[in-house]
């Protein structure tokens, strides 16, 4: 805690001593330019080697800042894997909007979804930040939340709409949703390990079937 209030009085005093040199707007674009850098350079190599295999000497390295510009930005590395999930989750979350998007109908919007996100969540790079290293380095409970946050709550807005329309039965959306969101995500763990080239192919005809039988007779 003493650490992070330190920091945080140091950006002040830059802050302020910013602002009486008149340079606020070119101060501002050089440490959004700093973090863009860290985080590009943090999440090229948590995708390729693991959190537990990179350090913050190698990351201020490949980034080309100093250490101290790391701490300005972030306590530390847990921080800093965060800020990097929380980008890679936003992006996916993206590509989930654009696939349902395409479709007018809410049940369309609803399978083109899913299987966006299964597709997404099977690239190595992020599957490794999102689904391998995120609950390890966060625990559960952190990356429970941002989960939530970042797919799990459009997804139940999806299922409500749906239970309104009376395409799928009645009842709680919530329990639903996180069934759902949790057979997507220990599919595409699975698929990291598997050797079928045509498993993909299959576990993607096997969504369809599951969503398909939710709808109402």
């Amino acid at each position: 805690m003493a650490e992070r209030r330190e920091q945080r009085e140091q950006r002040q005093q830059q802050e302020r001593h910013d602002r009486a040199a008149g340079l606020p707007g070119v101060r501002a674009r050089q440490r959004e330019q700093t973090r863009a850098r860290l985080l590009a350079e943090s999440r090229r190599l948590f995708a390729a080697r693991g959190y537990a295999a990179v350090g913050l000497a190698e990351i201020v390295e490949s980034a080309e800042v100093t250490k101290g510009a790391l701490y300005h930005h972030f306590a530390g590395k847990a921080e800093l894997f965060r800020a990097v999930l929380e980008e890679v989750q936003r992006e996916v979350g993206e590509r989930v909007a654009a696939a349902a998007e395409q479709h007018g109908d809410p049940w369309e919007q609803l399978a083109a979804g899913c299987q966006s996100f299964l597709t997404a969540t099977t690239e190595p790079d992020l599957q490794r930040i999102m689904l391998v290293d995120g609950p390890a380095v966060l625990g559960w409970s952190e990356w429970r939340a941002m989960d939530e946050a970042a797919s799990a709550r459009h997804l139940t807005e999806a299922l409500a709409v749906l239970v309104e329309a009376e395409v799928i039965p009645a009842q709680p959306v919530a329990p639903l949703a996180r069934l759902l969101s949790g057979a997507m995500n220990e599919a595409a763990l699975w698929l990291a390990s598997s050797t079928d080239p045509e498993d993909l192919a299959h576990t993607r005809a096997a969504l369809d079937r599951m969503l398909r039988a939710l709808r109402q007779r």
